[in-house]
C-alpha cells in the first residue's frame, strides 16, 4: 500500500500539465525574469493549487498512516497541513492579487510550497525520531 501511495505522488507530479490549471508552471521553466507574466484565471488557479495541496495532503496522511500507525501522529500531521494550507494560500494569493513587483521569486516559493508534498518530507524523518525516542 505505501508503494501505491508513494506512485500517486509521482503520478500527480507527472500529470500536473494535463489535471491542473497552472500556467506558472511553464513560465518558471522558462526564463521568466524576461518574459512578461503570463495572462492567468486567477480564481481558477488557486482552486487548481487548494485541489493539487488536498490531493498531496491525503496522500501523504495515507503514507504517515501506513508508516507508523498512530492517531495522534495523524491528528497533528493533519493539524499541520492545515495550518500551512492557510498561511500559505493567504500569502499565494495575496502575491497573487496584490503583489506589483517585478520579481515573482515570493510567488514561486510559496507556490511550490503548495504544490509540491515538501512537509511530508519534513515529517516523515522528524516523526521518526521522535517515536524513536520514546
Amino acid at each position: 500500500m505505501l508503494a501505491v501511495l508513494v506512485i500517486g505522488l509521482i503520478l500527480v507530479r507527472m500529470f500536473e500539465n494535463e489535471f491542473f490549471y497552472d500556467p506558472l508552471l511553464s513560465y518558471f521553466k522558462s526564463n521568466y525574469s524576461n518574459n512578461p507574466f503570463p495572462e492567468i484565471n486567477s480564481f481558477k488557479l488557486v482552486g487548481n493549487i487548494a485541489f493539487r495541496f488536498l490531493l498531496n495532503t491525503i496522500i501523504s496522511l495515507g503514507i504517515l498512516w501506513i508508516v507508523f500507525k498512530d492517531k495522534e501522529i495523524l491528528k497533528l500531521a493533519f493539524f499541520l497541513f492545515g495550518i500551512l494550507f492557510c498561511v500559505l494560500m493567504i500569502a499565494f494569493s495575496y502575491l497573487l492579487f496584490y503583489s506589483n513587483s517585478d520579481s515573482f521569486l515570493p510567488l514561486f516559493y510559496v507556490r511550490r510550497f503548495l504544490i509540491q508534498p515538501i512537509l511530508l518530507l519534513v515529517l516523515l524523518p522528524a516523526f521518526y525520531f521522535q517515536k524513536k525516542r520514546y
